[in-house]
């Protein structure tokens, strides 16, 4: 039977690859974004489905609607963008948390929750496993998203208990893939920016702090599967690649495939930046039968195609800072 889905944060980077995978199974997909950090041509070649709706909302109000299933992946995700409005942030996680699960409980909809890695903050723990609490600093700047994510689990968990109700978490691990927003201020992204017009490659810090890297394709698969998952199943569960890799590592593997004359260049490491992070994902491959399969030079080798594209097609797109 077809199920009729509501995505939000549906025109985003992640967002808009799980509404295309969901039409292609034959799914009837309502995509809500207030495109914050969204972009249209991420789901433009969606709007001539019949089986696709667009609804412009910001999660931070109600919204009424007649679902089967729920994703909630409105957020803005890169530092860059959810530091520019704190407040704003904390509110789409909370206040956007609560208005979905209260549409959940009044239609009786499944329900599932993109959290974050960064839950874990500074983790004294690694690889990071679910049942460890994190290292958070509760009033940093990075506390909007990382405390805003933490509450928003607590919400669901609460959901659950008190109203009996069909909720999911998965923590997802730093991903990147095609459609990821050019100036989101993530590492991929800026290297493969950098490089692409040999330009420095900007490393903060000394380049030795590691971070685990997910292809797109890879991930969506890890979440569709979760929400199928028995009804007694809520997680978290950790998603994404325990392959680990130095920032520096990175610039340079992105150098190699880009056969960039770039050159690295370090400044001072931002406040409360992670100086590791892994995932163990034990959990996703025993309950989702599921583990990551795109080495990080293929998925890399992918995503610079996709911005190699983009540069030459919207420059102007690709010089747009976020302020």
């Amino acid at each position: 039977m077809n199920r009729r889905i509501l995505v939000t944060g549906g025109s985003g980077f992640l967002g808009s690859y799980l509404c295309e995978k969901l039409l292609e199974r034959g799914d009837e997909v309502i995509c809500v974004d207030n495109f914050y950090t969204g972009s249209k041509r991420n789901i433009m070649h969606l709007l001539g489905n019949p089986a696709f709706e667009l609804i412009r909302h910001d999660v931070t109000f109600p919204l009424y609607l007649e679902v089967d299933e729920i994703y909630n992946l409105a957020c803005p995700a890169s530092p860059i963008h959810y530091q520019k409005d704190p407040v704003q942030t904390v509110k789409t996680c909370v206040h956007g948390a609560i208005n979905m699960l209260g549409l959940a409980k009044r239609i009786k909809a499944k329900i599932l929750q993109a959290s974050t890695s960064e839950v874990y903050g500074d983790p004294a723990v690694h690889p990071q496993v679910e049942s460890y609490w994190g290292n958070v600093n509760p009033i940093g700047i990075r506390s909007c998203y990382d405390e805003g994510k933490r509450c928003a689990e607590t919400l669901f968990h609460c959901y659950d208990m008190q109203c009996n109700l069909r909720t999911k978490i998965v923590r997802i691990f730093n991903t990147y893939g095609p459609r990821m927003h050019p100036n989101d201020g993530r590492v991929v992204s800026n290297f493969i920016l950098q490089a692409l017009q040999n330009q420095d490659i900007t490393i903060y810090g000394d380049g030795s702090q590691t971070r685990s890297f997910c292809y797109r394709d890879d991930l969506i698969d890890a979440m569709m599967r979760m929400m199928d998952t028995p009804d007694d199943e809520h997680g978290p569960v950790n998603i994404g690649n325990p392959g680990e890799f130095t920032i520096k590592q990175l610039a340079e593997e992105v150098i190699d495939l880009t056969g960039s004359s770039s050159k690295l260049i370090f400044h001072p490491l931002p406040s409360d930046d992670p100086k590791q992070r892994r995932p163990d994902i034990s959990k996703a491959q025993a309950l989702l039968n599921w583990q990551p399969s795109t080495p990080l030079r293929e998925g890399l080798k992918k995503t610079i195609a996709y911005f190699d594209a983009l540069l030459k097609t919207d420059p102007d797109f690709c010089r747009f800072f976020f302020r």
